[in-house]
């Protein structure tokens, strides 16, 4: 179980397969605002709220530059199935090693009523142009947390 990235740590570079199975690579993104959000399982009640509400703020995103992109450990066909089911309207990428959650800090050990287990823990980065972590929440609570993430958003761009 690796750290937490914390503020002012350069984003890790990856490549993973979205939701038609392509390859992303994450330099695709420098340069622009990017919400990385972690999430446990598609298609799920938290998952689903959290999905579309960042759907649903593709406006206010699209205005601060902004790129959003959802990962969990589901295969592509799970996140394509998910993506259409709630056209959704941001990329799914597909950790199915949590390669990519270790290396954020979002692979955790996780109690579910005394039970322990290994799995992704519901977290977003803010990731800025020049590439580096501004901010990190940990441990998510769904509502209300695309409208806390687009507030980051517009300080990070009014700077």
């Amino acid at each position: 179980m690796s750290d937490w990235l914390e503020p002012g740590t350069p984003m890790p570079s990856f490549t993973l397969a979205d939701h038609t199975g392509a390859k992303v690579k994450s330099s695709q993104w420098k340069g622009k605002p990017l919400v990385i959000y972690f999430y446990p399982k598609d298609d799920t009640p938290g998952c689903t709220k959290e999905a579309c509400a960042f759907r649903d703020a593709s406006q206010p995103l699209e205005k601060l530059d902004a790129a959003v992109v959802g990962i969990s450990c589901d295969p592509p066909d799970s996140h394509a199935k998910f993506r259409n089911k709630y056209e959704l309207n941001f990329p799914l990428l597909s950790d199915v090693g949590h390669q990519v959650a270790e290396k954020f800090g979002a692979w955790r050990e996780k109690n579910m009523y005394g039970k322990k287990s290994m799995g992704v823990q519901r977290s977003t980065f803010l990731i800025g142009p020049d590439g580096k972590v501004v901010k990190v929440w940990k441990r998510v609570q769904v509502d209300g947390h695309a409208d806390d993430v687009l507030k980051a958003l517009a300080e990070l761009t009014s700077k």
